[in-house]
């Protein structure tokens, strides 16, 4: 399960480089738009990469590292979300974005899931 959470985070990583910033610039070029006009500028894939880096490599802070990113992505999505639904615009940009939101969302909720009910052996010195 650690094997494929690494290898969800690093698909979202660049599943979210690929809509956040590849498919706006694309669409910014194609409507003669300056090419960042689009982009959503944010640095979470990095963080996705290396939350995905140490679940593979694991060490004695990758426990705490998955599960401080895993309660904030949640809290953080969850928050936008309520914000969001409040009032919705349904632009390409935001469905992209909301729908990007929701896997992220779902990545995290199992890592935590399996983060805690794993949590007693995931402790131990050398734990895999």
């Amino acid at each position: 399960m650690r094997s494929f959470l690494a290898h969800f985070l690093f698909i979202l990583a660049a599943w979210t480089v690929v809509i956040k910033y590849l498919f706006p610039m694309a669409y910014a070029l194609a409507q003669g738009a300056p090419i960042g006009s689009h982009v959503f500028v944010d640095f979470w894939p990095v963080v996705h990469v290396w939350v995905g880096w140490s679940l593979l490599h694991w060490n004695r802070w990758t426990f705490r590292l998955a599960l401080v990113v895993s309660v904030a992505e949640i809290v953080i999505i969850v928050t936008k979300f309520v914000l969001f639904l409040e009032a919705p615009q349904w632009t390409i940009w935001r469905t992209n974005w909301f729908i990007n939101k929701l896997f992220v969302l779902a990545c995290f909720v199992l890592l935590l899931g399996w983060l805690l009910v794993n949590a007693r052996r995931l402790r131990l010195p050398g734990a895999r």
